[in-house]
């Protein structure tokens, strides 16, 4: 696990969720966190993008259970 990508996911989740005590780590799921839902989720997909300039298909997205897959498939992007 690429400990600067989640180091960067976590500034984006504080950022887009508005939460300051937020830590993105490989098990944390959209149910753990109140402020994620599904327009959130759309608002950091964009930003993780953006911030990577990078691309995600709509099956990749869909497919992520948790942010450890998140931050692989940037891994695999930016690899």
């Amino acid at each position: 696990m690429n400990e600067q990508i989640l180091n960067e996911l976590t500034a984006i989740f504080r950022d887009i969720l508005d939460n300051d005590e937020l830590v993105a780590t490989p098990q944390l799921t959209a149910e753990d966190v109140e402020e994620w839902d599904s327009l959130s989720h759309i608002q950091l997909v964009v930003a993780i993008e953006k911030h990577w300039n990078i691309k995600f298909s709509s099956r990749e997205i869909m497919k992520w259970q948790n942010v450890g897959e998140m931050a692989d498939a940037i891994a695999a992007k930016v690899g």
